[in-house]
Parts: C-alpha cells; sequence; structure tokens
C-alpha cells in the first residue's frame, strides 16, 4: 500500500510556492489546471485546487471554506530539527500556533498553511525513527 496525502487549496500557484519553501518538497509536475504534484516526502503531495466555497460533500451538503478550521485529520511531517523546520516554513507563510509540546520521546510543533489546514512539525529523540 502507498500513502499519498491530497490537499485542497483555492489556488495552485500560491500553494505551490508554499508548500515547495516550507516543507522543501519538489513540484514535479502539474496535471490539467487543477492538480500538482509535489514530490520529497515519504508520500507523495498532490495539491487540487478547489474553490472556497465550492461543495466538498453531496450529503451533508458542506462548502469549502479556507479560514481556519480544525479536523481531526492533519498531516505530521517527521524532521531532524523542528526548529529549523519551523524557520524555514514560518519564512513562507505558515503560521505557528503551539510551542514545543515535549510529548512520548518527541518534540512537536503545530502550524497553519495560508489555507486553513493544520500541520505539525516532530522531532523524535532517536533518528531511529526520523526516515
Amino acid at each position: 500500500m502507498k500513502l499519498i496525502l491530497n490537499i485542497d487549496v483555492p489556488d495552485l500557484a500560491p500553494a505551490i510556492d508554499f508548500y515547495c519553501r516550507a516543507l522543501g518538497v519538489t513540484h514535479t509536475r502539474s496535471m490539467d489546471q487543477d492538480t500538482a504534484e509535489l514530490v520529497g516526502a515519504s508520500a507523495t503531495i498532490y495539491l487540487l485546487q478547489k474553490p472556497g466555497g465550492s461543495q466538498a460533500v453531496t450529503s451533508p451538503a458542506i462548502g469549502r471554506d479556507y479560514r481556519r478550521h480544525w479536523t481531526p485529520v492533519h498531516f505530521d511531517l517527521v524532521v531532524p530539527d523542528v526548529d529549523a523546520a519551523a524557520e524555514r516554513a514560518v519564512a513562507a507563510g505558515a503560521k505557528r500556533e503551539s510551542g514545543h509540546l515535549d510529548w512520548r520521546g518527541s518534540r512537536c510543533l503545530s502550524f497553519s498553511d495560508p489555507f486553513g489546514h493544520g500541520f505539525c512539525f516532530i522531532q523524535f529523540e532517536r533518528n531511529e525513527t526520523y526516515d
């Protein structure tokens, strides 16, 4: 099984710029005018252009809203240095939402991207977990 990550965004160009700069991934290709592929993480990331207000699901009818929101599903990125990753993400336009949280042998920092999605950087005490 292979995991891919799909992230809805209102506009591809600024999303490609943000994620490439914030995460250090590479934009490898665009498909049609509404999908971009980013590689360089352990999962391939696809940015899907979906206008704000467009229907996200049919039942119940929910429209996309790119203000900051919370969902129980988000993505975490394991990095060798959370502080360096945080600097890069903030410089790209991420908003830091928490201080360091030390939990079960890891350090975690929470952020939101410019499109309302939350994500975290996690640094494990032992680097064998980083791969």
